[in-house]
């Protein structure tokens, strides 16, 4: 897959990750979409097809009052871009043992989109 390509699909998904846009997030997505979260070397979170992604995508969008992804770096291979990000939010709730409501969170992680046939076909979240 061209880089152009990916670029344009991977840039439209967090674009519509900072707006809240669930059809946004999804409109690239293959049906057999495996997301991963991966926190020190560890799976934390690990979803498989369209419908169980779209799910979590909801019921992460009541995490925050306002969030934003910002690609810092970006790095291509083959049917693959990885993204070195910012991120920053305005939680909407508690986080037991953790941040409180309206605290502003920040983070820096990559995100690796995987293609097949022109959709992504992955995405890990690796901290």
């Amino acid at each position: 897959m061209k880089e152009k390509l990916m670029k344009r699909i991977a840039d439209q998904y967090i674009d519509s990750y900072n707006k809240f846009d669930l059809e946004g997030m999804t409109r690239n997505l293959h049906r057999d979409i495996v997301f991963k979260n991966i926190n020190d070397g560890e799976v934390t979170v690990e979803l498989y097809g369209k419908p169980a992604f779209k799910t979590q995508i909801e019921q992460a969008f009541g995490l925050f009052k306002k969030r934003e992804m910002k690609i810092i770096e970006q790095k291509f291979g083959e049917n693959m871009v990885e993204n070195k990000v910012d991120f920053k939010g305005v939680l909407a709730v508690d986080v037991p043992d953790g941040p409180k409501e309206n605290e502003l969170v920040k983070i820096q992680y990559n995100t690796v989109f995987r293609f097949k046939n022109g959709r992504i076909i992955a995405i890990e979240d690796i901290n």
